[in-house]
């Protein structure tokens, strides 16, 4: 994240918390004492409660993922009870950054429902100040306790990021702006080497953004005390399958 940008948005998040919030659910002190009375309601009537660590969160996530692979969906929390529940106030456990690829949603691949996740899509997982500021946001105003940023086999940015570095010839438009946010994963990649560079590289983008984000001035500290987990993941569609590659909570 661009360091000159820090100060304000620190200052925002400490002295507009309150208001933004009361405003994102619904901009009247009514709708925050009933966002309180359905997010308790919204506890007390599902089987699973919130979970509060990153332990608790990821393992939530990989039960779901279990799921998905074997075709045993619970597809919890979607119905017009559960939207009337959420409508005033959200909690979710998790933030996942990832691709914008049609055939990963992390909602389905995760079985989870209305209310449980925080979702950013971007090519390639690439990232940059507001990006990041939407990853930051869940765990820096309601405590979520869990950062998942996840790549995925056969990554169509990925794979056009990479040949135009190799070719020299830069993507139109602002898809150029994606392929320099993927520079620093390109670059390791033809350190490293390998077979296919297109899966070394995907691989590369997660781990290196999760990097940034477990070490960024803002994140570290809630790192350091374990109030949060930034986990990198690797999703193959072959398989439907989450493999861990980075930071898995223990």
């Amino acid at each position: 994240m661009d360091r000159a940008e820090r100060p304000d948005r620190r200052a925002l998040l400490a002295g507009g918390l309150a208001a933004a919030t009361v405003a994102l659910a619904g901009c009247s002190t009514s709708a925050a004492t009933s966002a309180t009375s359905a997010a308790t309601s919204a506890t007390s009537a599902s089987p699973d409660t919130r979970p509060t660590t990153s332990t608790a969160a990821f393992a939530r996530l990989m039960e779901g993922n279990k799921r998905w692979v074997s075709g045993d969906l619970h597809h919890p929390d979607r119905d017009p009870t559960r939207r009337q529940l959420v409508a005033q106030a959200q909690e979710p456990f998790g933030a996942i950054l990832a691709c914008i690829d049609s055939r990963v949603p992390p909602e389905l691949l995760f079985d989870t429902g209305l209310g449980e996740l925080y979702v950013m899509r971007t090519g390639g997982e690439a990232i940059g100040p507001v990006v990041t500021g939407s990853v930051e946001y869940g765990p820096m105003t309601s405590g979520t306790p869990l950062i998942v940023v996840l790549g995925h086999q056969r990554c169509g940015a990925v794979e056009a990021a990479y040949k135009s570095f190799r070719d020299g010839k830069p993507l139109p438009g602002n898809l150029q702006a994606i392929v320099k946010a993927l520079r620093p994963a390109y670059e390791q990649t033809v350190r490293e080497g390998g077979a296919d560079p297109v899966e070394t590289m995907a691989r590369a983008q997660v781990t290196l953004t999760a990097t940034d984000l477990r070490s960024n001035q803002d994140l570290a500290p809630l790192v350091g005390k374990g109030d949060l987990a930034v986990v990198g993941a690797y999703y193959s569609l072959d398989t439907g399958k989450v493999e861990v590659l980075t930071g898995a909570p223990s």
